[in-house]
């Protein structure tokens, strides 16, 4: 064409080609995702098939949401295990003078410890601080704030004395991982040179991130580090997820015509477990009564007595919680027992997280997929996980034309409506409930924490319009987190933080809204129509066919009563007449 010299052309061709390598990865950390994903194909298609088939598959991971993930969960983790205080040094080694170098060398740390923690040895240990040295020439110090944290380890996670001098928490000879000081505020009262005391937790957990209309798992994270244990406590860990199980209880009674303003006794209950066995008599985690409450409030602040009573109902039934809870995916088995409402089964994270987005997409069916595509050697596509046909993306186009509509072929697994009013409910947990920690000012979001017996699996699965994020927190061999770890200490922050982070920069986006709901401002604490002097409102979601006069109630026995209707006062109008 002219644009170049034959010269030129010639110098080109015989230049040698260089590939140039990115310097680092797209991706920090994800190896339970690309394990979870080598075990599907595997499985599937055979071992021979990852390792000789010239298989290219497409996965559902975001990059950029996937070190989101990584970065809160170990955060996480990180602040739990701060706050339950120090198990000591790796080692103790003895040394004379300064001739610790050798010795302070052979001292292994764990390759899943954090990149920007070093080892060290203790110098000295002075009356307000530590002197640290390292393996090059440089030294440190750790000042007395810095170990402050460090109170001794008791158990069921108590803490021992408050640290007052650094003699409490280390000795000389004693090697430890430290990080330096960041710049910033903390720089300013400190030297150059300072250094804080760190642990490698030995809590774990782990967190997902689902697109609920699709179901595609766009990060997984299994544990603090895949390098400690490639077991992925998403998919493989079977735990009992506690009242983050609750929403599908009350999304049961829903559907069979209570409503967000139905009250519900919360008193002492009490079942027969047969011969021998005594009574089971459930507690609300205060260990309080709160009388007659609305379903909404039940379940922002997580009541077990009302969830029970609740399940316990002859229009409602343990069967048909289960029911649901085989429908959504959570569990294939559970047994028809009372305990079962309050979270007393096992399922998995990705399983409940996968529950979740189908309420939030409006109760459509959706499968939980790490995988697109996957193509063979010859670019054939031989799995695609949308199985939709576009018929219209292969006609002409002409101006004017609308772009083409890809059919729904979800199962719609239950009422809409229902879904939404659920939705609606929980977004009140994060705004006046046991997820009030999961709040980030101007973004909707909505959740449920979840905590089980003995405080040993805290949870809390929670979502915008547009993702599902599930977070667990929990021992690998089971023990209790500690008297005040609940779900909505220990997840509901894991979830903020990602959540911070995924939503910045993205328009805030209201929950979608199906049609026939109808909005009335209500009491938030009876569920009744607001009145001019009322202060807590709130807007209520109802179906066209819900309305005060035959509102579901629930009194002490169990039975339906009209607990409501005793507080309704004259002329109260259909609750589908009132916008």
């Amino acid at each position: 064409d002219g644009a170049i010299t034959k010269e030129e052309a010639e110098l080109a061709v015989n230049e040698p080609i260089v590939v140039n390598r990115p310097q680092t990865s797209t991706i920090k950390e994800a190896g339970y995702f690309a394990e979870e994903v080598r075990r599907e194909i595997i499985s599937s298609y055979g071992d021979s098939s990852i390792y000789e088939g010239g298989l290219a598959v497409r996965t559902s991971v975001d990059p950029r949401t996937q070190g989101y993930a990584v970065d809160a969960l170990k955060g996480g983790l990180l602040n739990y295990d701060r706050r339950h205080g120090y198990r000591g040094p790796l080692q103790n080694i003895e040394f004379k003078d300064n001739e610790f170098k050798e010795l302070l060398e052979k001292v292994e740390i764990p390759s899943y410890a954090v990149d920007t923690w070093e080892k060290a040895v203790v110098l000295s240990v002075n009356e307000a601080d530590v002197d640290i040295g390292f393996i090059s020439d440089k030294v440190g110090k750790i000042p007395l704030e810095e170990l402050k944290w460090a109170r001794s380890v008791e158990p069921r996670q108590t803490l021992g004395p408050v640290i007052k001098k650094p003699s409490q928490v280390l000795k000389k000879g004693d090697v430890i991982l430290v990080e330096e000081v960041k710049i910033g505020e903390k720089r300013k009262k400190y030297p150059e040179n300072t250094y804080a005391l760190r642990q490698i937790p030995d809590v774990d957990g782990a967190l997902v991130v689902m697109d609920p209309h699709t179901g595609r798992v766009l990060a997984m994270v299994g544990g603090f580090s895949y390098k400690r244990s490639e077991f992925n406590r998403a998919t493989q860990a079977k735990r009992q997820p506690g009242s983050s199980f609750k929403p599908f209880v009350y999304l049961a009674a829903l559907e069979q015509g209570f409503t967000p303003s139905s009250i519900i006794l919360d008193a002492p209950f009490a079942l027969d477990q047969g011969p021998g066995l005594g009574k089971w008599r459930p507690q609300n985690y205060s260990t309080n009564f709160y009388g007659p409450t609305t379903l909404r409030i039940g379940l922002e602040k997580s009541r077990n007595l009302m969830t029970v009573r609740l399940a316990n109902h002859k229009d409602v039934g343990i069967q048909l919680v289960v029911e649901y809870a085989r429908k959504f995916g959570i569990s294939d088995n559970l047994p028809p027992v009372l305990s079962m409402s309050l979270g007393a089964g096992e399922t998995t994270l990705l399983r409940l997280a996968s529950a979740y987005s189908m309420l939030v997409n409006g109760g459509k069916k959706i499968t939980p997929t790490l995988v697109d595509r996957i193509q063979d050697r010859n670019g054939k596509t031989i799995y695609r996980h949308d199985e939709r046909t576009c018929e219209d993306c292969y006609v002409p186009y002409h101006k004017g034309d609308l772009p083409p509509r890809l059919p729904d072929l979800r199962e719609q697994v239950v009422n809409p409506m229902s879904a939404y009013q659920i939705v609606s409910m929980l977004s009140g947990v994060i705004d006046n409930g046991t997820g009030i920690l999961a709040k980030i000012r101007g973004r909707q979001l909505a959740g449920k924490t979840g905590t089980t017996d003995g405080n040993y699996d805290g949870w809390f699965i929670g979502f915008s319009p547009d993702v599902v994020v599930g977070v667990f927190v929990g021992f690998d061999v089971p023990r209790t987190l500690g008297s005040r770890d609940t779900g909505g200490v220990v997840a509901a922050p894991i979830f903020r933080d990602f959540m911070y982070s995924y939503l910045k920069n993205k328009p805030s986006t209201p929950f979608r809204v199906p049609s026939g709901i109808k909005f009335i401002r209500v009491n938030h604490k009876t569920g009744l129509p607001a009145k001019v002097v009322d202060e807590d409102v709130i807007l209520e979601a109802f179906k066209p066919e819900d309305n005060f006069s035959n509102s579901k109630n629930i009194d002490s026995d169990g039975e339906e009563s009209n607990l409501i209707n005793n507080q309704v006062e004259d002329n109260v109008p259909d609750v589908g007449g009132i916008y």
